[in-house]
This record gives structure tokens, sequence and C-alpha cells, in this order.
């Protein structure tokens, strides 16, 4: 007998992340989120697996976390990030030579580091494992301010990393702040979401010598940028020997968003721009015989409506620079990476109707148009990860009533439109098969509905087992409004839609105007508006699941996350039909936001600078308003939540009611939240305003 999906779950789930296919395409390495129930935080395993699916994952990581797996070019090595303490073959023994190759990084008194500050937490590294020889992973850097991003060389023999190097004046003001000291920010961008305050500390790139960890700073290939902080350099080496990066190198770095790409010889020499125009460039990606790169293209950098597409570049002067995907419509997915199949293929994941999915680019001038492959896959399932190399692709697959598990995908186009996803694909991972298998899972069912403006808006309506869509009882309904707005929601597994399903409430996940994976012009409807549009497409949504008789028109609940949490406060000032709310960090005044976050240049290419428009800004802030419907969550404490760094400030969120986990006898602070935001703990303060089951309170 199967049962309910319950908060506490969460403690056997895992949650699959990064994905690196091998050079050969034999194995596969990925990342795992699992959660630690005696500390109640995530952490993340490294893994490797066979692409045919021959034998179960093997976990090479046990006692720290791990990401971004890397391949070494002769796929006997596995490079990943890691904040592990110190090697012990750096730890004993004559003191080495500094990271950067010098001497000259003195250590304090104490042994630690300049720059750290007293603070003794170790920093990201790159470690190596030897897969052929076995054993613990090798330390192969020791920055002090920690490694943000790798790869390897062609020679298999160095490695390029991009890390924060900080002068002996900076470094000592790093360790004032670290020890609780004032901080002074003069760059116009002085914070970023998740990363913090910001500083005037350079990142380059330096290259590695695996053996000997000896180091050489290239001098020209340095981070700059509005973006800088949240995305990096992102070096990929090429098998030509030149290595690309993406960086800012204006002369106003910090109030551009553009982000261009740059190849650079090793020694530090031969730096040059392949990108032009006004464009924001990441993922760069070389082609197997080193003579071209694929990368992610924004244009113009700030319209985040305009679909991402995939470009292709020639590294040599004066050569091409153009769009292999534009003829689609349809942008690349959000922090998705393109990769090489062959010579003249680029496959990378796109948005494509409240999906991800794949599609093949032909990088040959005379190649033809991008072509959406993998048809097996479904308007059922959606993507959450994918890498390939010339022999294998594999992906990280998921539908409503399915984690996301790792397949490699067969995108031979001989295979024919009427394939099954059996035929075309090898199971390679069943990461919570022992979780759910007497679990009672969600169906979702595809729903399309006319707003107050007679267009045809699509939602995903994630349903309670059992529940008959012909021959439904009304059911509580949890409106559940995503991010962005420049997203979209997909049928996909989430424990935390589990548990609400589980309850038996329909979870409706609308792609109201302003979501990605339709095309640029339904995107674009949103640019330069708020309120209007996402209230619309939300309560129209709401009112069809009433009029099919899925919804329990007494019982309608709405939440959502950052702008999720903007539309839900649009939504209760408007409209007064639901029971109960929870908008949480969203912004509900642009105005005294702008300048104190890290969006003041999206904000300023869609509306404007608030002193030259101040009526635009006085507008949104008089749509957005306070949520007055929303009603007081009996039981439990209002309080506002001061955010990490970045966007929104604290001050923005007042008067939006954010309800606390209950005390369960574990202490007067309860558990810290089990999820990263607020969804596992709404199934408590949504239960306490509506009967706990279906028909009735006890039912």
């Amino acid at each position: 007998m199967s049962r309910d999906l319950v908060p506490e779950d969460i403690y056997e789930y895992t949650e699959l992340r990064d994905v690196a296919v091998s050079p050969d395409g034999g194995r596969v390495a990925f990342v795992a989120h699992e959660f630690d129930e005696s500390e109640d935080r995530r952490r993340a395993g490294l893994f490797v697996a066979p692409t045919d699916g021959s034998r179960e994952p093997h976990r090479l990581t046990r006692a720290s976390d791990a990401n971004s797996p890397t391949w070494g070019p002769d796929g006997d090595r596995l490079g990943f990030l890691a904040a592990r303490e110190r090697d012990a073959e750096l730890a004993v023994g004559p003191e080495e030579t500094g990271s950067d190759g010098n001497d000259d990084e003195d250590e304090t008194e104490n042994g630690e580091a300049a720059g750290d500050g007293g603070n003794d937490e170790p920093r990201s590294q790159v470690w190596v494992f030897d897969l052929d020889r076995g054993g613990d992973a090798r330390q192969v850097t020791d920055r002090e301010e920690g490694v943000r991003g790798f790869d390897w060389g062609p020679d298999g023999e160095r490695i390029v990393v991009d890390a924060r190097d900080p002068t002996d004046e900076q470094a000592e003001r790093l360790a004032e702040r670290r020890d609780d000291g004032p901080i002074e920010v003069e760059r116009l961008n002085h914070k970023a979401d998740g990363v913090g305050w910001l500083d005037d500390v350079t990142a380059y790139l330096f290259v590695v010598d695996v053996a000997t960890r000896e180091a050489t700073r290239l001098n020209d290939a340095y981070g700059a940028g509005a973006t800088e902080a949240l995305i990096g350099m992102q070096p990929d080496w090429g098998p030509d020997g030149r290595i690309a990066f993406v960086a800012n190198h204006g002369e106003d770095p910090d109030d551009s968003g553009e982000y261009h790409l740059f190849t650079i010889d090793p020694d530090g020499s031969g730096k040059r721009r392949l990108s032009d125009g006004t464009v924001l460039c990441t993922q760069p990606a070389w082609s197997p015989d080193g003579d071209r790169l694929a990368c992610v293209v924004r244009d113009p950098p700030m319209n985040w409506y305009r679909p991402a597409e995939v470009y292709v570049a020639e590294d040599v002067e004066a050569g091409r620079f153009g769009s292999v995907s534009s003829d689609l419509d349809r942008t690349v997915s959000l922090a998705g990476s393109p990769f090489w199949t062959g010579e003249d293929i680029v496959v990378a994941p796109v948005g494509d109707g409240a999906r991800t999915r794949l599609v093949r680019c032909h990088a040959a001038p005379d190649g033809g148009p991008a072509e959406r492959v993998f048809s097996a896959q479904g308007a059922s399932r959606s993507m959450t990860a994918v890498d390939g190399a010339p022999g294998a692709v594999v992906a990280a697959l998921t539908s409503s009533d399915a984690p996301a598990d790792l397949y490699a995908v067969d995108l031979d186009s001989s295979v024919g439109a009427d394939a099954t996803f059996d035929d075309t694909t090898v199971r390679i991972t069943a990461l919570n098969e022992s979780l759910l298998e007497d679990r009672a899972l969600p169906d979702h069912r595809r729903v399309e509905y006319e707003n107050g403006d007679g267009d045809i808006i699509e939602a995903i309506a994630f349903l309670p087992p059992e529940f008959d869509p012909d021959d439904p009882d009304p059911h509580p309904t949890v409106a559940w409004i995503h991010g962005g707005p420049m997203s979209y929601d997909a049928p996909r597994f989430t424990l935390a839609r589990g548990v609400f399903t589980a309850a038996g409430y329909v979870v409706l996940c609308p792609n109201y105007r302003g979501s990605t994976s339709y095309g640029r012009e339904f995107s674009e409807t949103l640019r330069g508006s708020r309120g209007e549009l996402e209230t619309d497409d939300v309560t129209s949504g709401v009112a069809d699941l009433v009029s099919r008789g899925w919804a329990d028109p007494d019982r309608l609940f709405l939440t959502g996350f950052s702008y999720g949490g903007i539309t839900s406060a649009h939504v209760v000032t408007r409209d007064d039909r639901f029971a109960a709310a929870a908008p949480e960090h969203g912004i509900y005044d642009f105005r005294s936001n702008f300048g104190t976050d890290d969006n003041h240049l999206w904000h300023a290419a869609e509306f404007g600078l608030p002193w030259e428009n101040p009526d635009t800004y006085r507008d949104q802030r008089q749509q957005a308003g306070r949520p007055r419907q929303t009603r007081r969550l009996p039981g439990r404490t209002s309080r506002r939540r001061r955010s990490r760094a970045g966007h929104p400030p604290a001050g923005d969120a007042a008067g939006v009611v954010r309800a606390s986990r209950p005390d369960d006898g574990r202490g007067a602070r309860g558990r810290r939240p089990i999820v990263g935001n607020l969804p596992l703990q709404l199934s408590y303060h949504l239960d306490s305003v509506s009967a706990r089951r279906v028909g009735g309170s006890s039912a």
C-alpha cells in the first residue's frame, strides 16, 4: 500500500545536478545533492557511472562537498572543485612557494594565509582523482581566495583556473572585513545576489602545472564586468592550445551588461576578442578540431525576454561570429551550455513549449537551420542537465512522477520520429528508486485557457494521486508562480510539489506572459510592464480550474519566490478569491530598490532611470503595493528575512507575511528550512487555513 510524500522525505531524497561526459563517451560524472538531517543542510557528492548502464554509479566523494566535475583529456583523471581540508601533502613537509609561482605570499604569525582574516574555513580548490590508480583525490591548487572555475589543457599536464588575486593591501582589507570590520565599496556594482558585498579584487586566469602546482598568471586574461562576480570567466582550453574565456574589458565594465568572448595563448600572449557588437557571451565550448568556439549569446545583453542563442565564432582575425539557432525562436535554457558532438554539430538545451529539450545546430556556414531532436522525449518529460561528447549524450530527464535520472540519449536521426523513449535511451541511474517505490506520486496535465485579453495561456497542473480530471471532485488548489519572470515551468518532479499533491492539493503552475519557452513575441509582451498581464494570466488560470471542477473556489492559495513573490503580491492586491498567499523574496518598490541591489542595469534597460522616469517607477510601486488581502496566518509570527546579499533588500519585503515552521519539539528555534526557500514549510501553514485533506478536516 502506497503512502504519501511528507516533508521529512527530504532526508531520503537525492537531487541530480552537474553532469560531465568523458571524452570518449564511456563514462559520466555527476553531482548529486543529498540532505543531512543532523546538520539540516545539503551535501553534494561526486559519482561516476558507465554510460551503457552496465553498473550502478560509484561514489567518489564522501567526506566533503564537490562540484564542477571536469574530465582530463584522456579520461583517466577527473578534476572537481571542493572546499576540503588541506591536502596532507601540502600540510606537512617544507613550505612550498606561493600559488602564483612566487614566494611573496606571506603568512601571519599563526600560520593563516594573508587575507583569511582568521577564518579557517577551507576555500574551494581544484582536486583531481586518478581513476586508473585509485585512491583519494589530490589537491592541485592552493589559492588563498579559492578557485571559481577551471579546465584541463590538451596535454593533461596543466590546468587553467579562474581565481581572485588580491594585492597585499587588498588582502589586509579583506582580513579586516572578515573580522567584522567596515565594508567600503567604491564600485558601481556593490553586491551580487548569493555572492555578497563586492570589492575591487581582480580575478585572473592562471595556468597551473598539475604535478608541481606551479602557477603562471595570465595578466591580460582578467575578470571584469557587471556579471563577473556571478558567472566568472568560464575558461575553456581548446585542443589547439588556446584558452577561451569571457569578460568585459571595456572602459567602464561595471556600467555595461556586455560580456565578450576572448582567446589567449597559455603563455599569456596573443589575446583576441572574437565577439562583436553589444552582446553578452557565456559558456564557451571548443569544437573538436579547435578551430571554432560555440557559446551562448544574449543580444542585447539586458533584454532577458529575448531568446538566448547559440553562436559560433572562428578563432581567426575578423572571423565569423553569428547565431546558428536564430531560426528556432527559442531560448537556450537558463545556465544551459552548448557542446559538440561532431566537427560541425553543436547540441544545446532549449526551452520549447514548457519543457527543456535538445536541438542540433549546424556550425558550417551552409549547414542548414537548427533542428529539434530526440522527439521520443515527448511533452511529458523535461531536462534538467545535459552534456555530451562525440561518443555519447547524457541527459537528466524528469517528469511529474519521476525525479531526474541520467539517461544516455540517442540523437541519431535514423532512429525515426516514431521511436519510443525506451528505443532511444539507456537508463544510467535510479537515484530515488527506494524512496519512491511505495509513495503516492503526482500526475500532471497541460491545460490551456483564455486570459482576459483573449490570449491562450498554457499551464502545468500537478494533480493529486488518484485524482480523476474527467470526473473530478473540487480540490484545494495552490497557484505556484515561477520566478524570473524570464523562466518557465515544465512537467518535472519536485519534492515540494509532491508533498502538496500528496496532501490533496492541485498545484497550478501558469506560464504567464513573459515566460521564455514560447518564443520572443510571447516573452517580450511583458517587457516594460509589471502587474496587469501576469495577474490576469494567473487569475484566469485559477478560474479555469474552478470551471473544470478541479479547484475548490473556497480553498484557493497563492505563492511564489522572487518574481513569483512579486506576482503573488500583485494578484492579492487585485483579487480577493484567495484564502491565503505567501509571497516570498519579492520586490515591491522598484524605485527604492534601484541601486541597492544588483539589478540596476536590467531595470534601467527596461524602465529607464528612476530620476528620468519617476512616473514609471511610481506606477510600479502603486501596482505592487502590499498584499492587503493576505490573511495573517494563525499561530505563526510575521517576520522579515534578511537576505544573504543582493536582492531584495530586507525593507522591500516589509508587510508581507512570511510564516515560519512551528516548533516541533526540537528546541525553541525549531529547524532551519529543509529546502532552499519556503515550499515545504507551506505544507504546514496552508493546512492551517484550509481543510487538511480533501473533503473535510479529517478526510
